[in-house]
């Protein structure tokens, strides 16, 4: 794993208590594009951190497992979810039987994988028929106040604005569809949620906490009342393999 991504174990608290969960359209869509209801699929979610999406399959009638690499991120896993089954693998190294899940889920966690690697555990852990479905919540970049403060955060890390392409394993024939949705919090809680992003967590506490404060009298003057609407678009891309 690389330093960026083993950034959020010592973060986890944080990113379980202020990441965004998904709406329930999103776990529609997956039903109607692998063609498997939920309720009793035998479901590995992989790079599961802290449970978020582990947490939503189950209580949509999946028997998940998850699968998780990092020490921080497990332990916040178990202790937020002691009913939920978690073992220590990831996507390039599923510690799971060949052909022994109907379906594959990576929410937030396909990048950290290699694809030459991943994309064959895929198949190999798959049954046959069974469907690999991967997703990405991002703030939608459509909404202004969001593209502005995307642009300050592409500025302070020089890398560019806007939603970036992501690699996808082409040989599978993914199917994409993009769900909307929003949610209205504290606007601490959603500066919370930007400090839990691992560019900001190797960025540390100093420089962190001078872009936080000063995004928090930017948006105190469009949200007076510290009430934040976050808008989201989630990227699903799901393969029948």
């Amino acid at each position: 794993m690389t330093t960026r991504a083993r950034s959020f174990d010592a973060a986890a608290a944080l990113y379980h208590a202020s990441r965004p969960g998904y709406p329930d359209a999103l776990f529609d869509e997956v039903e109607a594009l692998t063609g498997t209801p939920l309720r009793g699929a035998r479901v590995a979610d992989v790079g599961a951190g802290t449970g978020i999406a582990s947490a939503l399959l189950h209580a949509r009638g999946a028997r998940v497992l998850a699968v998780e690499p990092g020490d921080g991120m497990a332990a916040e896993f178990r202790r937020a979810h002691p009913a939920l089954p978690v073992v220590r693998g990831d996507g390039d190294r599923l510690p799971l039987a060949t052909g022994g899940f109907d379906l594959l889920t990576y929410a937030q966690s396909w990048h950290w994988t290699d694809p030459a690697r991943s994309v064959p555990e895929a198949r190999r852990v798959l049954r046959p028929g069974g469907a690999l479905a991967l997703w990405w919540n991002d703030l939608d970049p459509s909404v202004p106040w969001i593209a502005e403060q995307d642009e300050r955060i592409a500025r302070l890390f020089g890398v560019p604005a806007g939603l970036q392409p992501r690699e996808d394993p082409q040989e599978l024939g993914l199917t994409t569809r993009e769900v909307r949705w929003s949610r209205r919090i504290p606007l601490d809680a959603h500066l919370a949620n930007l400090a839990s992003h691992s560019a900001f967590l190797l960025l540390g506490e100093p420089g962190t906490r001078e872009f936080t404060g000063a995004e928090r009298a930017r948006l105190l003057e469009l949200f007076p009342d510290g009430t934040v609407e976050e808008a989201y678009v989630v990227t699903l891309r799901v393969a029948v393999v």
